[in-house]
């Protein structure tokens, strides 16, 4: 936002946002709106609106896990969450939607998975697990460190690594074999250890192991749908017959 000159996003201008989006929705006509999102002389859609439309959002620390909980419909969690910090997530937004006076249940919670089976080449293996979550350390490394309760020093020596500062641009996108082997041995095991990896089989039973966690649908993240087909195959075996019936086919309600 800096780069581009736009303002910063707050807690306040999201909550106000989602709040006019929803009277728009209703097909509401808002005069004269001043608040943290801005001020407007007038805002409307379509008099003959009357939508239900879902609102998500993704989240990774405790204020932004808190104001899901709060006025959004869906929260997504990110990548590389620990079991541990899952499990906290999953609470912060359930409470923060009791204390709102809204139905917890009410807000859909999905796991933003990574999903990596070792029937993949190994050098797409280390892109879609090593090199992606080098990509996240280079961009906001120390929310994710600090979410996940991980030692500060590791992602220190990470950044003073001079492969790491070498690489221009994203490591899941620029580096090659012989890096990316490089930048697995800066990464603990259990820093990678928050990801669907192994057989498909086991693939399919860390996903559903995130239901157990408390969430409510697992994003099967940075895999193409070919590349998927075999942990699908897998889950289908395992995936627990009625559990899922009361959902709805929207993501997000």
């Amino acid at each position: 936002m800096e780069a581009y000159g736009i303002p910063k996003a707050t807690t306040a201008k999201i909550e106000d946002l989602v709040g006019i989006l929803r009277r728009l929705f209703k097909g509401e006509v808002i005069f004269g709106h001043d608040g943290p999102a801005g001020r407007f002389p007038v805002l409307h859609l379509d008099a003959s609106f009357d939508e239900d439309i879902p609102v998500g959002f993704v989240a990774i620390g405790p204020n932004s896990l808190a104001l899901g909980g709060r006025v959004f419909d869906m929260v997504v969690l990110h990548t590389y969450f620990t079991d541990e910090t899952t499990e906290r997530a999953v609470r912060t937004i359930r409470e923060a939607a009791e204390r709102a006076g809204r139905d917890p249940a009410s807000v859909r919670i999905w796991s933003c998975y990574a999903t990596v089976h070792d029937g993949l080449p190994d050098e797409v293996r280390l892109k879609k697990t090593v090199g992606r979550l080098g990509t996240y350390l280079q961009g906001y490394g120390d929310l994710l460190v600090e979410t996940n309760r991980w030692d500060p020093d590791v992602l220190a020596r990470f950044r003073a690594d001079e492969v790491v500062a070498s690489i221009p641009g994203a490591i899941d996108q620029k580096a090659d074999m012989a890096t990316l082997e490089h930048v697995a041995t800066l990464l603990p095991s259990e820093w990678l250890e928050p990801a669907a990896t192994g057989s498909p089989q086991r693939c399919a039973e860390r996903v559903l192991r995130q239901f157990e966690l408390g969430c409510d649908g697992v994003i099967m993240h940075g895999a193409t749908p070919e590349e998927l087909e075999p942990v699908v195959a897998a889950y289908r075996s395992i995936r627990p017959a009625g559990r899922f019936d009361s959902l709805d086919p929207n993501p997000g309600r």
